[in-house]
């Protein structure tokens, strides 16, 4: 019985083009655990391009991400997708905060259809027939955070940090996080990170469960060493407290800084332990993978489709409200104050006062500035 292999395949995907501005999508070789590259196989990197925004996403990145991972499910000769940012300083901030303060401000109809767009881009990773690597090439905060905990093995190089910015900003940790947070860390630790938005270190991140792995990425007289602004070694304080993971604070913190000024940023070993989880990949049964991720993704999904419709209609709402007033603060405050005055809204709501413009312009720093 003769099996045909010239048969034309068809193809799934929705455009033939899915660039987008801000988002890079590139297939590199695959290779074995040896280096060794193989031939006719590959990964696909979907990169982040936005530096001088810590690469937040644009609506139009949002739309680049959709159709590159609907592109790599399709791939046949892809084993898995790496989703990164460019750089070494961030993966991925978020949602701009210009395009939200400039356009989205005010007009919740509009965020409303953004919001569409962002819960197809956490479903088309939760979606994707491949196995996702974030790779954790900086900082992954607030909307960064909640798309890099929809993949489904995060490594990390150590000096990044992780965390949620929305209840500090006008918003609320509902893009991902409130679904995620509590299936990856606990309840109390979920209830942490989502409502104080003190970001994590990487070392505290693995610790507790966010992240499959770190790897040192400063390297000081030509050696990699462990990040020197946190304790990387693992004791108890006073309290019985886990130390492994947290700041440094006094003396400690100075001279891991006096060090971060001496080292520069290699991201060498990142790429090496990335590479190392996608050659392990390939050496498993396609379907048999497939389903498995696909069934292990299933806390993830349940709760993220029991909850995305309501929490889209309620940033959209928030738009009007709050997140006018929060993002505008960050987008228009000064580098160091980028926060509305706090004390003086909840002053304002218990005193009864409506949400207007006037009261928005009271609570932006430039006013706290100007007093």
């Amino acid at each position: 019985m003769s099996h045909r292999s010239d048969v034309s395949l068809v193809d799934h995907n929705l455009t033939a083009d899915f660039a987008a501005p801000g988002v890079r999508y590139e297939k590199r070789p695959a290779k074995r655990a040896d280096g060794s590259v193989i031939d006719g196989l590959y990964n696909v990197w979907i990169t982040l391009d936005n530096p001088s925004q810590y690469n937040s996403y644009t609506t139009e990145m949002v739309k680049g991400v959709i159709l590159g991972f609907r592109a790599a499910s399709n791939a046949r000769d892809v084993v898995a997708v790496v989703f990164t940012g460019i750089g070494d300083k961030a993966f991925c901030t978020g949602g701009n905060t210009k395009e939200y303060a400039e356009y989205y401000a005010g007009r919740p109809q509009e965020y409303r259809q953004y919001m569409r767009l962002f819960n197809d881009m956490v479903s088309s990773i939760l979606g994707c027939d491949k196995p996702v690597i974030c790779r954790a090439n900086g900082m992954r905060i607030g909307g960064g955070q909640e798309i890099g905990m929809a993949c489904d093995f995060t490594i990390a190089q150590d000096l990044a940090r992780f965390g949620q910015a929305g209840p500090k900003h006008g918003s609320a940790p509902i893009g991902g996080a409130t679904d995620f947070l509590p299936l990856m860390v606990g309840a109390e630790q979920a209830m942490n990170t989502g409502t104080l938005c003190e970001p994590w270190s990487a070392h505290k991140a693995y610790r507790v469960g966010m992240l499959t792995d770190i790897v040192p990425a400063l390297k000081v007289d030509g050696e990699f060493v462990a990040n020197p602004t946190v304790e990387t070694e693992r004791y108890l304080d006073q309290y019985g407290r886990i130390i492994l993971g947290e700041p440094k604070t006094g003396e400690a913190l100075k001279k891991g800084k006096e060090m971060m000024a001496k080292g520069k940023v290699d991201l060498s070993l990142l790429d090496q332990k990335v590479d190392e989880l996608c050659a392990k990949l390939v050496t498993t049964f396609p379907d048999c993978l497939t389903k498995t991720f696909e069934e292990l993704r299933k806390p993830k999904i349940d709760a993220w489709n029991a909850n995305k419709e309501d929490s889209r209609a309620w940033l959209a709402n928030n738009m009007v409200t709050e997140a006018n007033a929060g993002f505008r603060a960050f987008n228009e405050g000064p580098k160091d104050d980028r926060e509305i005055d706090f004390i003086a809204l909840r002053r304002a709501i218990a005193a009864g006062e409506q949400f207007t413009p006037e009261l928005i312009e009271r609570l932006l720093p430039k006013a706290k500035a100007a007093e």
